[in-house]
């Protein structure tokens, strides 16, 4: 089975890149989508969250804006996150790989948007990038509800620059195009992959 991880700055397109892949019938581990079902009520993450992070839960659910102000900025604080919730996100990932394999799934592909920045490359066969224009970028995230322009800065500052992702992964998607032009470049590479 191919490994593909899916890669790419906030803003990018990642998101809507992984529904092209779904649309295909390719798999698809979306590593943030996981870390909102632990952050749920009832979710694996709460508990633990709220051991480290008793102001971010509210109502047994972690509150989102309330653990961003508190780790944001903070490298200490974000360790402690990341110590809670990447063996969560461990568990979901080999169960998602058994079922790809157990389904006779030939290709998936790993939506993790910090592949570089944790050393995830290790862990996929090939990277896939998606990548837009900076003003392209800044445009679309500061028009997030409660995104801020400092808030984005903070973001951007812990992650691969866009151009190293790009000159490190297999394959570029270019997401500042129409959205058929995109779906075009994301068959394209399935059609590679599965080829291969």
């Amino acid at each position: 089975m191919l490994l593909l991880g899916l890669t790419g700055s906030i803003g990018m397109g990642k998101s809507t890149v992984g529904k092209m892949f779904r649309k295909l019938g390719i798999p698809v581990y979306d590593a943030d989508a996981e870390i909102h079902k632990l952050y749920a009520k009832g979710g694996a993450g709460v508990e633990p969250i709220r051991a480290v992070f008793p102001d971010a839960v509210v109502d047994d659910q972690v509150d989102r804006q309330r653990l961003s102000k508190i780790v944001v900025g903070n490298e200490e604080e974000i360790k402690k996150l990341e110590a809670v919730i990447h063996p969560l996100l461990s568990d979901g990932r080999a169960a998602f790989f058994e079922k790809a394999e157990a389904e006779g799934h030939h290709l998936v592909v790993l939506d993790i948007p910090l592949i570089f920045e944790t050393g995830g490359e290790d862990r996929v066969h090939k990277i896939a990038v998606v990548s837009a224009p900076a003003d392209v970028q800044r445009a679309r995230v500061l028009d997030r509800p409660q995104m801020t322009a400092e808030k984005f800065e903070a973001i951007l500052a812990r992650q691969v620059d866009d151009a190293e992702k790009r000159e490190r992964a297999d394959f570029v998607i270019d997401t500042h195009r129409t959205m058929e032009e995109t779906f075009e470049q994301v068959k394209a590479l399935v059609k590679r992959l599965q080829d291969a």
